[in-house]
C-alpha cells in the first residue's frame, strides 16, 4: 500500500469543478437543488475562497456553499464535497504552518464555522484550536451547550459576496 497524500498534495491536484445537471433522488445536494444543477467544487477553489476571509470575518459552510453556487450559477454546492474540500485546506494550512510559512500566508481556516455559527470538532486540534485562532482575530467562540459558538457571527459575516473578491 502506498504513501497517504498529503493535504497540500490534495489542494494542488489540479481537479476542476464540475457541475451535475441530473442528481438521483436522495443524494446530498437533491433537495436544495429543487429539480437544479449542482456544482461539485474542487479543493483549490474552496481553499481560494477560504483565503478572501479577512480577520474578524467568518463564514459558514453553508455561505461558502451558496457562494460556491453562485460562482457557477447553479442551484447548489455538493455539501459533502464542499465539507471534505474545507477540511482539506484546513490540513494542508496546517501542514504549511509546520513547513514554516508564516500565519499571514496561511488559508484561515479557523474563519469557516458550521451552522448557526457553531465550531467544528473535525477541523485540525479541534474546538479548542478554532477558538484560539479565533481569538487572535478577536473573535470570541464561547459554550453553547456541548459545543462552542460564535454568538455574533450573523454580524460577522462579509459584507460583499466572496465569490466576487
Amino acid at each position: 500500500m502506498g504513501k497517504a497524500k498529503s493535504a497540500i498534495a490534495h489542494l494542488e491536484s489540479g481537479r476542476e469543478p464540475h457541475i451535475v445537471h441530473m442528481i438521483p433522488p436522495g443524494a446530498p445536494g437533491y433537495r436544495e437543488a429543487a429539480g437544479g444543477a449542482m456544482v461539485v467544487s474542487s479543493p483549490a477553489e474552496v481553499d481560494a475562497l477560504v483565503r478572501t476571509l479577512r480577520p474578524g470575518e467568518v463564514l459558514t459552510l453553508d455561505d461558502l456553499r451558496a457562494a460556491l453556487a453562485r460562482r457557477h450559477q447553479v442551484a447548489t454546492a455538493c455539501p459533502v464535497s464542499t465539507a471534505i474540500f474545507a477540511n482539506m485546506s484546513a490540513r494542508a494550512a496546517e501542514e504549511r504552518r509546520a513547513m514554516g510559512v508564516p500565519e499571514a500566508e496561511l488559508t484561515p481556516w479557523w474563519r469557516l464555522l458550521k451552522r448557526d455559527g457553531f465550531l467544528n470538532p473535525k477541523l485540525p486540534g479541534g474546538m479548542a484550536r478554532q477558538a484560539q485562532l479565533l481569538a487572535q482575530d478577536g473573535v470570541r467562540a464561547s459554550p453553547r451547550g456541548k459545543q462552542m459558538a460564535v454568538y455574533d457571527y450573523a454580524e460577522r459575516l462579509p459584507r460583499d459576496p466572496v465569490e466576487l473578491r
